[in-house]
Order: structure tokens, then sequence, then C-alpha cells
């Protein structure tokens, strides 16, 4: 169990409060995978689904001749030249021909609630049937929508004249819910049992009593072939047609179409008596131009069960608690699986096949004969996420205090982002060094040191600390690594322990930005208290190399930082403004890589306690692109035609009188060495 371990002594340390939440969200998670049927958001996603399990996992069957469905449809209607109700001396000459034909038995899924001039006729064939023939009933008290009071007075009525030994009433109620016939209509005492039943028991079927009390889910089939029908269907005006059966040959032919069959009676029309199933939502337009409409007539489902009783095909119910334990075993997978301290590599098949499971389990039950309407598929799933949730939820508020310190502290130096992703993968800050090419910035103040003997302690400490606070947010805004403080020298780079593609303008801009909160300090401090010293203006010294950059110190103390030459040329770079009497300068090797066009050639100096050469940028987005371009062509031409350039440099200065940097660089181009490049004496 340690692989838990951690995750169950985060879950731990969440604190009472979080505890008590994460409870109360297992429990929710546990009813909801337990009854996202009756829940309002989530029993249209079951319905579908358990439609989309009964659609492709429904037998594909060859027509069933088990059963035929005689019917008055359409056509049939129009030769009668009568639509309703339903012509009964039509339906008492089918009746008395069928009856010869030796079927097991006939059900007729048509209401006699309104007496017609041929009701005599109809009754009388009825008491004279042979075969156990089951007539349609409904009832006010289950059948609202399709009697009235008055209708059933006369049913009542009629039903009486002809019952007897061959002839009972059963029902012919289907159950929809929103809309859809998925079930057996529930059994109400009192009332006539479903017309397929009744049929069954008439003709001495077994199968009958197995469905006793059967309430589950209605099985359908679907065709083999586009163009067969499940159960075959022959026109009613045939069977009524005597000179027809007068023809020994037509009489055989619909003899062997009926004998031993279960013979149903009733309409198949477009626009009355029908309904949606499981299917419907299934059905493409080109099985209903095959002529089976999406929604089936109610004698097809009446069809459906028949033949569901006579394969003995009911579908087992599972029981209460098995649904219990199902999400009981949701909410306990998601609890483990959230504890697990596994990598997402790692976690990813997990997550896969416990959702195969929750959702792929109601599909094998459902192969297999079990009822799954009412079986939860999507609830376990969202109960799943639910409770994976509370329990991650709970580790990552006990970490988040631990968290929220670590990136506090690596805040101090670091970029957010950046102390975020080493946050997330520590290995980032291993313990020694490695060689990384970085961009440098290296920031002074001038004079401070002087002025720091001149006023009180604990001014200096105050004003200190506000300079490199300010120098510090500016450094972090850029995105680089603040690296030390030295005084009030501020020490930072970018390119390492994270190296990002824009690091250089980064770098590059970080460095004017600091320049500029230098000037805003030195206003400040002047407008705090005009009787302290004047403060300096910050030198900033930009640099691009190789460095050594990660954890060095003893047992007791280590400190992130970069090491090498690079370093040590930013810092001249920075020294060097003094004799440049610039703020900011920059190594060609970093203005280069910047991507930034403010850049202004500033020639080239051998720094002190160095024997090659350094290419001087200055940031200038003030200057005029076009003066910018005379004079970097001008610097260019020290090398090939010193004069002219010197004397381009020069007008260029008297243009810009209080221009410091262009004064001291014509000064430093009358002092070039043989190689053009000027050599500092000091550092």
């Amino acid at each position: 169990m340690r692989i838990f371990a951690t995750g169950w002594r985060s879950v731990r340390e969440a604190g009472p409060r979080r505890l008590v939440l994460t409870g109360l969200m297992l429990i929710l998670a546990l009813l909801l995978a337990r009854f996202s049927w009756q829940i309002w958001f989530t029993d249209t996603a079951e319905r579908a689904l358990y439609d989309a399990r009964e659609y492709y996992l429904s037998e594909l069957v060859e027509p069933d001749m088990r059963v035929v469905i005689i019917a008055f449809d359409d056509q049939a209607l129009i030769e009668l030249q009568k639509r309703s109700p339903l012509p009964r001396d039509t339906i008492a000459a089918a009746l008395r021909n069928i009856d010869t034909l030796g079927a097991k038995a006939i059900g007729v899924d048509i209401l006699f609630d309104q007496p017609q001039a041929e009701d005599a006729e109809l009754i009388e064939t009825l008491r004279a049937m042979q075969t156990p023939t089951a007539v349609g009933y409904a009832s006010v008290d289950t059948n609202a929508l399709d009697i009235e009071y008055e209708q059933q007075l006369y049913l009542d009525e009629f039903m009486a004249a002809v019952e007897g030994p061959n002839v009972r009433r059963a029902s012919i109620r289907l159950a929809e819910n929103e809309g859809v016939t998925r079930l057996w209509p529930d059994i109400i005492d009192g009332s006539p049992p479903l017309l397929g039943r009744v049929m069954l028991e008439m003709a001495g079927d077994p199968a009958a009593e197995r469905f006793a009390g059967y309430e589950g889910a209605i099985r359908f089939r679907r065709p083999a072939f586009a163009d067969e029908p499940v159960v075959p269907s022959l026109s009613i005006m045939v069977f009524s047609m005597d000179e027809i059966f007068a023809i020994p040959e037509a009489r055989a032919e619909f003899e062997t179409a009926v004998r031993d069959s279960y013979v149903l009676i009733g309409g198949d029309i477009t626009d009355y008596d029908r309904a949606l199933t499981p299917l419907s939502g299934f059905t493409d337009a080109a099985v209903e131009q095959g002529g089976r409409s999406v929604r089936p007539p109610g004698i097809a489902i009446h069809a459906a069960t028949i033949a569901q009783m006579l394969d003995g095909d009911r579908l087992r119910q599972p029981s209460p608690w098995y649904l219990w334990a199902l999400a009981m075993l949701v909410v306990i997978a998601a609890t483990l699986t959230a504890l697990l301290e596994l990598r997402n590599w790692k976690f990813i098949p997990l997550l896969v096949a416990q959702v195969l499971l929750f959702i792929g389990l109601p599909f094998f039950l459902h192969e297999r004969g079990v009822d799954t309407h009412g079986f939860p598929a999507v609830g376990p799933a969202l109960g799943w996420i639910l409770a994976f949730t509370a329990v991650t939820s709970a580790a990552r508020a006990s970490g988040a205090v631990q968290r929220k310190f670590a990136q506090g502290a690596l805040g101090k130096y670091l970029p957010q982002s950046i102390a975020e992703e080493i946050i997330e993968k520590p290995e980032l800050l291993r313990l020694g060094g490695e060689k990384r090419e970085i961009y440098v910035l290296f920031s002074d103040l001038e004079g401070f040191t002087k002025m720091s003997h001149a006023i009180a302690p604990e001014m200096v400490a105050k004003l200190l600390n506000r300079y490199l606070e300010m120098l510090s947010d500016v450094v972090l805004a850029h995105g680089g690594i603040l690296d030390k403080f030295i005084g009030d020298a501020v020490v930072a780079f970018w390119g390492a322990p994270i190296a990002r593609p824009d690091d250089a303008t980064r770098a590059a801009q970080c460095g004017y930005a600091i320049w500029q909160a230098g000037e805003a300090f030195r206003e400040e401090v002047a407008r705090m208290d005009p009787s302290l010293p004047p403060i300096g203006k910050t030198r900033v010294g930009l640099h691009f190399g190789e460095a050594v950059v990660g954890n060095f110190g003893g047992e007791n103390r280590i400190q992130y930082t970069a090491l090498g030459d690079s370093m040590n040329t930013a810092a001249r770079l920075e020294s060097g403004n003094k004799t440049f009497r610039t703020s900011v300068m920059a190594s060609e090797e970093f203005a280069s890589r910047s991507g930034l066009k403010w850049w202004r050639r500033m020639g080239r100096v051998i720094l002190s306690g160095r024997s090659r050469p350094v290419e001087l940028y200055e940031p200038a987005p003030d200057f005029a692109e076009h003066d910018r371009r005379t004079l970097n062509t001008a610097v260019e031409m020290l090398d090939t035609a010193r004069e002219g350039a010197i004397r381009t440099i020069g007008a260029m200065a008297a243009k810009y009188p209080e221009d410091t940097g262009l004064a001291a660089l014509l000064e430093r181009c009358r002092d070039l060495n043989a190689d053009g490049a000027y050599v500092m004496a000091g550092k």
C-alpha cells in the first residue's frame, strides 16, 4: 500500500473543513453513480446509451414466420373508402377465413368502442370462432388518452356479448417513457393481461407462464436484410375476400403462411397508432424508404413481445444491491486512483481501463441477457470524475500551502513562471553546475557607497532596500533570474535553468528598464528628502556568453548562481559606462541576438584585463533612425577610412551637443590602437 501513502497523507493534511467537503462530494458521487437514471441531467444520456445498446446488440433475423401481421394499411383504407372506425364487416370476413387456416391464436389490436351497423355480424363471427381469439380492450383508468367514458361503456357491452370459451379480452396498452416504448407495460390489478400474453395462454403455450409478472425491457430485433421485415405483414383485404379463398391454390398459400402462427390483426396506418422504439433513433433514411418507418405501428410492438416470449428471452433484472455495489466500486476506484503517485503516461492506461469497464459493463451484461434498462452507465463515469476530483482537490489543497511557500521563496529570485515550472520539475535545479549560454545583466548605482558614509545607517538601509526592490521587480517582470545583490549592484541572467526563445529580447528590454527604474529612484529620493545628497545614475552592462550555472555551496548552504567569464565581461561593461559616458552598454554578442533595432554602434574597446576587443552597442530608442544608420556606418568605416569616419562622428556629436556618449566616442576614435580598438586603462 506504499503507492497510496503519499496521496493519503496529503488528503489527511488538507484540514477538517476540506475533509468534510471531500466526504460530501464522495457521497454525491455515490448517489450519482447509483441513481443516474432518476436524475434530471443524466437520465436523457442514460436512455440514449441504452437505446444504443439495444440497437447495436439486437439480433439480426430473417422474417419470423411464428407471428403474422394482417393489417389495415393505407392502401386498404383507400380501397374501402373508409378510415375510421375501421370497417367491421371486413374484420368479420377476415376472421371467418383466418379461423379455417389453423392459426394457434388470433389477436385483434382494435378497440370496438363505438357502435357500427356491422356490429351484429362481427359479434356473431367472434362467438363462432374456433381459433383462440384475444380482442383488444382498454379502460379510462389505464388508457385515458385512447378512450373516453362513453366509449368504454360501449366497449364493455361489446366484450360482454362476444366473450366465451374461445374469445377473451386483452390489454393493448403499451408503456412509453419520454415518448419511447422500451418496456413491457406494468401489470395493473383488475386489468386483463397484455394482448400477446393472452394469445399464448389461450393457445396453451408454456412460454406465457414463464413470462408471468414480467415488466422488464422489450427485446427488439432487426431485419437481417433491408428489404425484409422482422415479422411478415399481409393486407387484410385478401383475407376478407371469400372469392379468393374459394380458389384452392390461393387458400393453400394462405394456410401455409398462417398455420401454427400467432396472427395479429390491426392497423398499419401512416398517421395512427405508431410509436418510437429504441431502434428508431438509429434507423436511417434507406431503411425508412424500404417501407419500415422509424415509428413502427403498435401492432409490430405486440409482435415483438410475442416473439420474445416464444424465445424464452425473459431478461434478468439486476439486483438493487448489485447496483449499490457497482456505485461503491466506482467511488473506491476513483479514490484509489486519485491517491496514486503516477506519472501522466502511467495514469492514462489506468484511466482508460476504468472508463472502458464502467461504460462497457452495461454492453457486456446486455449481450449476456441482462435487462440494462435502469442500469447506470453514464452515472458511474460522472461519479468517478466527481470522486476523483474531490480526492485530488483535497490532496492539492494540502500541498497548496507548501507550494505557495516554495513558489514564494523561489519567486524572490526567479520569475513566477519559471518558479512554477521548477516546482513541477525539481530536477531542473540539480546540485552542481552545467555549461549554458546565458544573457547577463550587471548594474550598479553610481556613488552610492560614498554617499552611504554621509547619511545615517537606517536611511542607508531604507534607500538600499527600496532601490533593490524596484530593480528586482523589473528583472522578474522581464523573466530574468536574480543571481545576487552585491551591495547596490544587481546581477541577473536569462537562459537558465530554463531557456526560452525570447530570452535575448527580454534581457535587452530589462537592461533599458533598469536604467529607467534607477532614474525614477533618483527622482523619488529627491522628492522624499531634498536634504539628502543627490543619488547617482544607474549603470548597466549586458553580455552574452557561456557560464557554468547551477547550485554551488557546501553541505549546509547552497546558492543558485552563474560563474564564468561572461559574468566578468558584463561587470566590466557596466563599469565602462563611466568612461563611455553612457548608462547602458551591451556587447555585440548580446545586441545581435536581441532582435531589437534600437542599437547604435559605439566603437571597439579592449576592456581592462582582456586581450580581445569588444564591439560596443548602446540602446537608443529615441535616436533618429537616419542618424542611427549614419553613425553605424561611420563606426564600421573606422577600420578602412578612419579619418572620414571620425569626421562623420564629429559632425554627429556636433549635431547632438548634449549627447555625452557621442562626445566620448569621438574622443576614443582619436586614440585607437593599430587594430582600431580603444584600450581602457582601468577597470
